[in-house]
């Protein structure tokens, strides 16, 4: 880093004119070569997180260099190659400065970028060290607005000190705004972060056995099994040859002809149990490392979540920002009494499929009822969610799913197997279709919807159940939808757009749809509030 940056890293701890500093810094600067390993990191991290889509290629090459062995050594040294090349370019083009409250960002190799953010719209602070930074001093600023997820803005490596002192004077371009909007008389604005510690309350925290909770509740196996697909066989292989290595006849032990129903049994839950257990080790691990020293603390009207064991996170989210608040319960957070509870925020919705989505908003992992009530308590005061009553959608939903789709599906393929002497493929098709159809059923059990003066509430899920709520007045679109069967039937559906993601309501009477429309609308129009 140049002379310009030692200086403001010099003066963090300065008393007088601290933001001056940092107006005056005109000059682009480079990062810490300490962002190389970053580069890398994330580099390593988004192949890993597409893994499931280079696995078939994987497959299909493995028996190739097996065959070639001698080909391993020149694409080791291109794909080493690569990476380093990737990793030292993306470090080089990384630039960035600070001016006259505003954050300026160059970046790309190929592609090249460029962002410009002025202090006083950036909505969300997040700070970010990851544990290759810890013995240095560094950490990763990431800012973003209430605008599209394009105008979201990374520092991949600053001291803590300097971005200690950025981010004060970002929230302090926030207070001065607000104080600005609610006290025009006034010229003189107190700094709001000068006594964020002795302000700061703490909401919530989580200990490890409710992480390791959260790790088998959410439980993701099925994702896993999809990916290892291609390598089922080869597996089973591998696992017979193993136990024939230790004197174990598998095969012989897994033929159940000459085996009583309970010994069976016993083995399938045995084997399940087995096949369960790496994965669900997995998931744990997955959660304590994100959620370890979880806190979840508050400072006037800022939310803060620090949490993270390897990388260390720490989100500052405005409660003017939060679109909505969803309660969820997968059905083993039902038996075990436990939820999860997500704050939603701008832009949350277009980065839930990245790989940092867990940070993109807040997400309390598994607390229980009480704590669930408290919280939502603390950010909307006068909701009804758990006590309102809700309204069901029509059971035309499970006659078009059930009666007009499945249904002629499992007849026609029924048919089709049957005239192609494969009956015994009904074997896997009928229960296929039984749970299909149970699923469709417990969609429509669960979904219901609801609204007051001041916010609507809707209810969905399968087997476990989520209840979303937020204002009416957060609304930016609606739209309703009719398709024949249901004019025929005085039914629609609706969608209700927000900064956060749609939320949509299926086969409701049409006579219902057009109140809730008009109740909406009306509230945005003739609202003053703000939506972010």
């Amino acid at each position: 880093m140049d002379k310009s940056t030692e200086t403001l890293n010099n003066n963090s701890d300065a008393t007088t004119q601290p933001n001056e500093t940092i107006k005056n810094t005109k000059d682009w600067q480079r990062i810490s070569p300490i962002a190389i390993i970053y580069f890398l990191a994330k580099f390593v991290t988004g192949f890993l997180s597409n893994i499931l889509v280079f696995l078939p290629a994987l497959y299909i090459g493995y028996d190739n260099f097996i065959a070639h062995p001698h080909l391993w050594l020149p694409i080791g040294l291109g794909v080493l190659v690569v990476i380093i090349t990737s990793t030292f370019l993306s470090f080089y083009f990384f630039q960035y400065r600070l001016y006259q409250d505003h954050i300026e960002i160059r970046s790309g190799v190929i592609s090249k970028k460029y962002v410009n953010l002025p202090f006083a719209k950036i909505q969300n602070v997040k700070l970010e060290q990851p544990i290759y930074y810890r013995p240095f001093g560094f950490t990763c600023l990431q800012l973003d607005t209430a605008g599209s997820a394009k105008q979201e803005a990374k520092v991949v490596a600053l001291k803590i000190d300097f971005a200690e002192q950025l981010k004060k004077e970002i929230l302090a371009q926030h207070q001065v705004a607000y104080s600005t909007i609610t006290d025009e008389s006034t010229n003189t604005v107190k700094d709001s972060t000068s006594n964020n510690k002795k302000n700061e309350v703490i909401l919530n925290t989580r200990g490890i056995t409710d992480l390791v909770i959260h790790g088998i509740t959410n439980n993701r196996i099925w994702i896993f099994m999809g990916g290892l697909a291609p390598f089922l066989d080869d597996f089973g292989r591998y696992i017979v040859e193993f136990f024939n290595g230790l004197g174990i006849d598998l095969e012989k032990f897994l033929t159940f002809s000459d085996k009583p129903m309970w010994q069976i049994g016993l083995y399938a839950l045995t084997l399940t149990f087995l096949i369960l257990l790496p994965f669900t080790l997995f998931s744990i691990a997955g959660s304590i490392i994100t959620f370890y020293n979880f806190t979840l603390s508050k400072v006037d009207d800022r939310y803060i979540r620090r949490s993270g064991l390897l990388t260390k996170y720490e989100v500052i989210m405005r409660l003017s920002r939060l679109q909505m608040v969803v309660r969820q319960q997968d059905w083993l957070d039902v038996i075990l009494k436990r939820i999860n509870l997500k704050f939603e925020q701008s832009n949350s919705a277009l980065n839930q499929y990245q790989a940092s989505a867990q940070n993109s908003h807040i997400i309390v992992p598994s607390i229980n009822p009480n704590e669930c009530l408290t919280l939502i308590n603390d950010v909307y005061p006068n909701n009804k969610m758990m006590s309102i009553d809700y309204h069901r959608i029509s059971k035309r939903f499970l006659l078009r799913n059930i009666g007009y789709i499945l249904s002629p599906m499992f007849i026609l393929l029924s048919v089709l197997f049957i005239t192609l002497d494969k009956a015994n493929f009904l074997m896997v098709l009928t229960p296929g279709y039984l749970f299909m159809s149970v699923l469709v059923f417990m969609r429509w059990l669960r979904w219901g919807y609801a609204n007051d003066d001041d916010l609507i509430y809707i209810r969905k899920g399968y087997f476990g159940v989520d209840y979303t709520c937020f204002p009416i007045f957060k609304t930016q679109q609606v739209q309703f939808k009719q398709s024949w069967f249901q004019e025929r039937h005085q039914l629609s559906s609706i969608r209700i757009v927000l900064a956060a993601g749609a939320q949509d309501i299926p086969f409701i009477k049409q006579k219902l749809a057009y109140q809730l429309l008009d109740d909406v609308l009306y509230q945005v129009e003739s609202s003053q509030k703000s939506w972010m």
